[in-house]
């Protein structure tokens, strides 16, 4: 991974006038502006005509107005992770960071995502949706416990929950249902946490996540001081190798790109599991993606611009397809 990437002025004036997306209306809002600061001060230290845009009303009547030449998404979650801002800059011709509307949407359908996995023989916990009643017991005899209970397009771990029991069942699902329509439940996978970010095609040090929560919620991602990041993460080069492929494979398969997070599991016998992926992580001060950047030597404000970077695949893509 190159820890210093060398833009020169004339391609910092190329960008032109940069629209940092943040905000927006989903259950991840107060993250996303977070996020969005950060990467906006970190563009405008290196020199970059960055402004801070709030999607929550009008991001395109503001694009339009703003004379923006192309948009780093802060957006997590809804409308701005599943496709739907990046669907709407690309008909208003405007190029934008990370993956494009399918791998964008891919990546924040938890259900789908795994069904391309499965096709291609990536080992992902089994699920179903639970839509009725019915279908609770269905999870119970098919998933067994304990299980992870969770909203299909959801970040953050917003409604999740461990359910070691079938009394506690369909309150879990009443729970999630209040951040999505859809819910699925999948296989407990007992075992290590880690994260592996992609930026670029390559894999940045995979990071073992701690907690002694039951597991990597959203307390211990955001509130908990007690969450540990390990990085180097204390495998063996050989297996951390092997993890960044099947990372790098899983990330591609489901036609993400640019940058991202793929959430996984060891467990005892070796194999590595892949939960999910993000295809627009925090930057936040809790955030692994600048962890990995940082033992990989590369320091925030240069992994910003990295990540701002891969706004021009969009632009050449955007090129052709008017050619």
């Amino acid at each position: 991974m190159q820890a210093n990437l060398k833009i020169d002025e004339l391609r910092i004036r190329e960008y032109g006038k940069v629209a940092v997306l943040m905000g927006g209306l989903s259950a991840e809002r107060e993250i996303s502006l977070e996020t969005g600061s950060a990467v906006c001060d970190a563009l405008c230290r290196k020199g970059v005509d960055a402004h801070a845009i709030d999607s929550k009303d009008d991001v395109l009547e503001q694009l339009k107005r703003g004379g923006f030449d192309r948009a780093f998404i802060a957006l997590h979650g809804r409308g701005g992770e599943d496709g739907v801002i990046q669907g709407a800059l690309v008909t208003s011709g405007i190029p934008y960071t990370g993956s494009g509307v399918l791998g964008s949407a891919l990546a924040m359908d938890k259900t789908r995502s795994k069904w391309v996995w499965r096709q291609h023989g990536i080992a992902t916990p089994i699920s179903i949706e639970i839509k009725t009643l019915s279908d609770l017991q269905r999870a119970s005899t098919e998933i067994g416990f304990p299980m992870m209970v969770k909203p299909v397009h959801e970040g953050s771990s917003w409604g999740a929950a461990k359910v070691v029991k079938q009394a506690a069942l369909q309150a879990a699902w009443n729970s999630a249902r209040q951040f999505d329509d859809r819910v699925m439940a999948e296989r407990w996978i007992e075992g290590a946490e880690y994260t592996a970010s992609v930026l670029n095609g390559e894999v940045l040090p995979v990071i073992r996540l701690q907690t002694p929560r039951e597991f990597y919620d959203y307390q211990a991602k955001y509130l908990e001081e007690t969450t540990q990041y390990i990085c180097p993460c204390g495998l063996a080069d050989e297996d951390e190798q092997a993890i960044a492929r099947q990372v790098l494979q899983a990330f591609e398969l489901i036609n993400a790109s640019g940058w991202g997070r793929v959430d996984l599991i060891v467990d005892e016998a070796g194999t590595c599991w892949i939960i999910e992926v993000n295809t627009v992580p925090g930057m936040t001060g809790h955030s692994l993606v600048p962890m990995a950047a940082k033992q990989a030597g590369i320091e925030f404000d240069t992994l910003v611009l990295m990540i701002l970077e891969t706004s021009m695949q969009t632009a050449e893509q955007l090129k052709q397809a008017i050619a």
